[in-house]
C-alpha cells in the first residue's frame, strides 16, 4: 500500500489526472478498474474518477509495488547548466529569454540540455523546486518557440499559476509581439494581412495560399515597418492567429522573407550578411486579463520586453 498526501500543487486535480502523473507506469485501464473496485481510496473511502482533490487529502493505493517508481538519487536536470537569461521573476512565474538554437523541451534527438531542464536546475538551486517532495508537479513552460527563434518564454513555478496561464493563453489574454528583419520591404508600411496555411508534417514545412481550401487554415498577421536600411526592414509583428511558422512563411509569401531563414528565405542573401539563423525575436509580452486571474491578478496590464536583441544591434 502507498499513500499520497495531497499538497498545494496537487490540489484541484481530478483523481485520475493526478494518478496519471504520480504513477506513470499504471495503465489507464487498471487505474479505472482499481478506482471502481476500491483498491484506490480517498481518505479511506471510495472515490470517483472525477473527484477533485483538496490539499491535505490522503490518497491510498492498494496496488502492486511494481507500478511505483523508486525515487531517483540523481535527476537528469542536474546534469545541465543552471544559467538562464531572466527577464522577470516572482514567486509564481519566471520569464526567460530563450536564446537562438536553444531547445525548449526534449526533442526527437533526446536533447538533455533544454530550457526547461535549465529552469528546473535554477529553481532547485534556489530551493524553490525539489522533485523528491512533489507528487505530480514540475515547473512547466506555458508557451514554446522554435529552436532558432529567440524571445520570451513563460514558466510557471506552481500548479495554480500553470492552470491560470494555460487558460489565459487559450483565451488570448496574453499579447506577444515580435521583431524581425526582412530582406526586402513588405507590400505596405503597415497592414493586417490574411492568407491560408497548410502544413506538410513530413517536411515540417508550411505552404501559404491566398485561396481557401478544405485542408488549409486561416492566418492573420499584423505588421508595421519600424526602420529601413537599404533593402533590410525591421518589422514589429503581432500574430492575430498563431500557426506553425506563420511569421516566416507569411512574410515570405508577401515577398519579404526573413533574413537568416534557411527554410523560407533566400540563402544567397543570408550568406551576404553572414547571418546563419533567422532574425526573429518574441520580444514583448503583455498580460491583458479580461477575466478572473486569481493569484496572478497583479500581472494585469504589465508589459515585459527584451531590450538587447542581436539582429537590431548588428543591423540597425
Amino acid at each position: 500500500m502507498k499513500e499520497y498526501i495531497i499538497n498545494k500543487n496537487d490540489s484541484d486535480q481530478r483523481v485520475d489526472k493526478f494518478l496519471e502523473k504520480a504513477v506513470k507506469s499504471l495503465p489507464k485501464s487498471l487505474l479505472y478498474k482499481y478506482i471502481r473496485t476500491k483498491r484506490i481510496k480517498l481518505n479511506g473511502k471510495r472515490c470517483e474518477i472525477s473527484t477533485r482533490l483538496k490539499e491535505g487529502d490522503i490518497l491510498q493505493l492498494y496496488i502492486n509495488d511494481e507500478f511505483f517508481e523508486t525515487k531517483n538519487e540523481t535527476h537528469e536536470f542536474l546534469s545541465v547548466p543552471s544559467k538562464i537569461d531572466i527577464v522577470y521573476e516572482d514567486e509564481n512565474i519566471l520569464l526567460v529569454n530563450k536564446k537562438c538554437g536553444e531547445v525548449v523541451h526534449e526533442d526527437d534527438e533526446n536533447t538533455v540540455d533544454t530550457l526547461i531542464n535549465r529552469i528546473k536546475h535554477y529553481l532547485y538551486e534556489k530551493g524553490e523546486y525539489n522533485p523528491d517532495s512533489e507528487n505530480s508537479f514540475a515547473p512547466s513552460l506555458c508557451n514554446r518557440l522554435d529552436r532558432n527563434t529567440e524571445g520570451i518564454v513563460i514558466s510557471a513555478k506552481n500548479a495554480e499559476s500553470l492552470r491560470i496561464l494555460n487558460q489565459k493563453i487559450k483565451d488570448r489574454e496574453l499579447k506577444k509581439e515580435y521583431l524581425c528583419v526582412t530582406i526586402s520591404p513588405p507590400p505596405k508600411n503597415s497592414d493586417t494581412a490574411k492568407a491560408y496555411l497548410k502544413k506538410d508534417e513530413a517536411k515540417n514545412k508550411v505552404f501559404i495560399s491566398d485561396k481557401k481550401t478544405p485542408d488549409n487554415k486561416t492566418i492573420i498577421t499584423k505588421y508595421e515597418v519600424l526602420k529601413r536600411k537599404g533593402n533590410l526592414c525591421l518589422l514589429n509583428v503581432d500574430l492575430i492567429t498563431g500557426r506553425t511558422h506563420q511569421i516566416r512563411a507569411h512574410l515570405a509569401h508577401l515577398g519579404a522573407p526573413l533574413l537568416g531563414d534557411g527554410k523560407y528565405g533566400i540563402n544567397k542573401v543570408n550568406r551576404e550578411y553572414s547571418v546563419k539563423t533567422q532574425a526573429l525575436c518574441s520580444y514583448k509580452l503583455t498580460f491583458d486579463f479580461t477575466t478572473e486571474s486569481g493569484i496572478l491578478s497583479y500581472l494585469d496590464k504589465k508589459t515585459f520586453e527584451i531590450k538587447n536583441i542581436w539582429f537590431v544591434n548588428k543591423l540597425f
